[in-house]
């Protein structure tokens, strides 16, 4: 199995030598052959050791690949109970359920041993939320420096907001994939209205650039007073490092405040306003599944979900007999 030159490792204290070791190459195959993000992959981790600590307690023993094979629903539903009583919600109780599952099946593809109580115990259920998209004339607000023109910043750097922002909502991409572009990524003004991101897996995909938003680019290239290699970020941060996410949630929460929008309002929220308006305008759920990169159908059809109930709110506001 190839592992990745950073291979991802998980403190077990409750777990003997033959269960720690099996975790860290089910973390190794994630990163390497999966291709997680290292975010993803500590998530993964986080949730086994916090299983795993359960155990240890709950059996008053170390938790050996044996161990795990004889658990018994009641243990896995202990487990639950006990993360629901640290005020777990359901979402990230699924989550954890789903990485300890992943771990299980590792172990068992490998001959290790199987643990068939984890597939006997149903997941929590969640409440279904649908994204909350914001409205056309404020999405299209968003690129506004002016909006944040008293604010002690220099005008490279409200440019640069302005640009990734734009390129979430008028392209649709993640944060991250704004954030990884790199120099080269991006034509120059005039030679292309195509770009290829790298999505989720590592998956690329080509999505198309508005004029409006390739000038906001161009604008902030011009004042950066940074010129990267190709190979370089195409975003930098004040001191000429990578831009982070971080400060782009920050940009938008200021921008919030001035355009007096709900908390709800995020970055993430530029890409479900893309895929709104997208549909609400005709777009083709194929089309849109192509261009926001989902690997299934399912996933975009949430966006019929919010669509219809837009319809609703506008029958039940404005029907004589609503």
């Amino acid at each position: 199995m190839a592992v990745s030159s950073t291979t991802p490792t998980v403190d077990l204290p409750g777990a003997a030598a033959d269960l720690a070791g099996e975790a860290t190459r089910w973390l190794s195959y994630l990163a390497a052959e999966r291709r997680m993000s290292p975010k993803t992959v500590e998530a993964y981790g986080r949730d086994i050791r916090q299983f795993v600590e359960f155990l240890c307690e709950h059996l008053g023993e170390r938790v050996t690949l044996k161990v795990l094979s004889a658990l018994t629903p009641a243990d896995i539903r202990g487990f639950m109970a006990s993360r629901r009583a640290q005020g777990i919600g359901g979402r990230s109780l699924m989550r954890a359920l789903a990485g300890t599952r992943s771990f299980a099946r590792f172990i068992e593809k490998n001959g290790k041993g199987k643990v068939g109580a984890l597939a006997a115990v149903r997941a929590p259920k969640i409440a279904k939320t649908l994204p909350k998209p914001l409205a056309v004339d404020s999405a299209r607000s968003i690129t506004d420096t002016g909006l944040r023109a008293g604010e002690p910043r220099e005008p490279w750097i409200l440019a640069r907001d302005a640009a990734v922002l734009a390129l979430l909502y008028g392209s649709g991409l993640r944060i991250s994939e704004a954030l990884g572009l790199r120099a080269k990524d991006f034509p120059a003004s005039g030679k292309g209205d195509v770009i290829t991101v790298t999505g989720k897996g590592n998956k690329k995909r080509m999505v198309p650039v508005l004029a409006q938003v390739s000038k906001l680019v161009d604008d902030y290239r011009k004042l950066c007073p940074y010129q990267p290699a190709d190979d370089d970020p195409l975003f930098f941060g004040a001191k000429g490092g990578p831009l982070v996410a971080r400060v782009v949630q920050l940009a938008m929460a200021r921008l919030r405040g001035a355009l007096g929008l709900p908390d709800s309002a995020t970055p993430h929220a530029l890409r479900h306003s893309f895929a709104t308006h997208l549909l609400t305008r005709g777009g083709d759920l194929r089309a849109i599944q192509e261009l926001l990169g989902h690997a299934s159908l399912s996933t975009t059809q949430i966006y019929t979900a919010v669509d219809t109930e837009r319809l609703l709110e506008v029958y039940r506001s404005a029907h004589p007999r609503a």
